[in-house]
């Protein structure tokens, strides 16, 4: 438009000076080497304005060339790119229906196409695996490797089909990358938990469950329940590692809120009774249960091996005296009588353990302390209770 603007404005200055100057056209004469050229300075003009217009008229011809030529590449390509995003929505569906080769298939025919190949490669890794072909997965994620801003995606997606194959040491070496350099991606969190857990790495675990809850990934509930169960699993690490020496020694460093926990309680008890450690035992058993009972505890102490159970004994009746409906005291006191052979008293107390919760070892040792009392046919009726227990669970 400039360009026309420009012409008018020229033709009209020519004309301008045409008017002004019309029978003195005057005279132009141009040298060059050897050469001249001769004419009216009305014949240059009208030759600068011709010369011009056909510049500008080339310029719009090559321009229009250039452009349909682009038109006509951006055509084909949006069409392949079209193509492509067609094929890979239906590998996706594929892959979610099962076909998993009609879905390798569909996402890699037209990937170079896509303007996402990594969602492409993606894909097909996981059509692969889920034909069992490891050897294609990983050629997928590699190819889905080259592509740009493709690191978490890939490394993400080769964590959850480790998990997902349970080669959880390729699974954590993965993750705990990916964790250094996303601290807060809550797959990555939650991948971690369960790989943890998997491995035995309670250490880690424990160390991971703050920004598990602090993520919303689990409630208060599951991160004391975690927390026991790993605390657990490292008890038992210790001790075979270190034996009962270490195991106290690690105990007494954990805070006193960890320690407060019964259930904790009955996994280093179990951990020392296990190397022998059965005085050091009792004595945790005992100073616990005069804060607090609880009925894994109790079933702990007929487990012991004392060189004299008196002490006990003397402890589960003080308790049985005073709280007559504890049915874990009743059954350990009882286990106890059924050592020293003492039948009457033996089967008062497994009665007693028996009224308040039906339990099928309490049932068998009744059975046996009524066959030693030649009490056969209360025997019979009480073995029958326990294999309706037995049947019912």
């Amino acid at each position: 438009m400039l360009r026309i603007l420009f012409l008018f404005v020229v033709l009209g200055a020519g004309l301008f000076v045409g008017t002004q100057f019309s029978g003195q056209q005057g005279y132009v004469l141009i040298s060059i080497a050897d050469k001249t050229i001769e004419m009216s300075v009305t014949t240059l003009v009208v030759f600068i304005i011709a010369a011009l217009a056909a510049l500008f008229l080339l310029e719009y011809i090559i321009k229009k060339i250039l452009y349909t030529s682009v038109t006509t590449f951006n055509y084909f390509s949006v069409r392949k790119m079209r193509r492509s995003r067609r094929y890979t929505n239906e590998g996706i569906i594929k892959l979610l229906e099962g076909d998993l080769k009609g879905a390798e298939k569909k996402v890699t025919r037209w990937a170079n196409y896509h303007d996402m190949p990594l969602l492409c490669y993606l894909v097909a890794s996981e059509a692969a695996l889920g034909q069992g072909d490891k050897g294609k997965r990983d050629h997928y994620l590699e190819l889905a490797s080259q592509q740009e801003n493709s690191e978490l995606a890939v490394q993400l997606t080769r964590a959850k089909q480790a998990v997902r194959e349970q080669e959880w040491e390729v699974a954590a070496s993965t993750l705990e990358t990916l964790k250094a350099e996303h601290p807060g991606n809550t797959s990555v969190l939650e991948l971690l938990k369960t790989t943890y857990r998997e491995l035995g790495e309670w250490q880690a675990l424990i160390d991971l469950l703050p920004k598990l809850f602090k993520a919303k990934l689990i409630d208060a509930k599951e991160q004391s329940e975690l927390e026991q169960h790993a605390q657990c699993g490292l008890l038992e690490d210790i001790a075979s590692q270190q034996g009962s020496e270490g195991l106290i020694a690690h105990w007494n460093k954990l805070q006193r809120r960890t320690r407060q926990s019964t259930h904790l309680v009955g996994c280093f008890t179990k951990q020392l009774i296990a190397r022998k450690a059965d005085a050091e035992a009792f004595t945790v058993i005992k100073e616990t249960l005069k804060k607090q009972g609880n009925d894994e505890l109790y079933s702990l102490l007929p487990e012991l091996n004392l060189a004299d159970a008196h002490p006990v004994v003397v402890l589960l009746e003080d308790v049985v005296k005073k709280q007559p409906d504890n049915a874990g005291a009743q059954s350990a006191l009882a286990q106890f009588y059924f050592r020293a052979e003492k039948w009457p008293e033996a089967q008062r107390h497994f009665e007693r353990a028996l009224s308040q919760r039906p339990d099928v070892s309490d049932y068998a040792y009744l059975a046996d302390t009524l066959e030693k009392q030649n009490l056969t046919k209360a025997a019979g009726e009480v073995s029958r209770k326990a294999l309706t227990l037995i049947e019912s669970k």
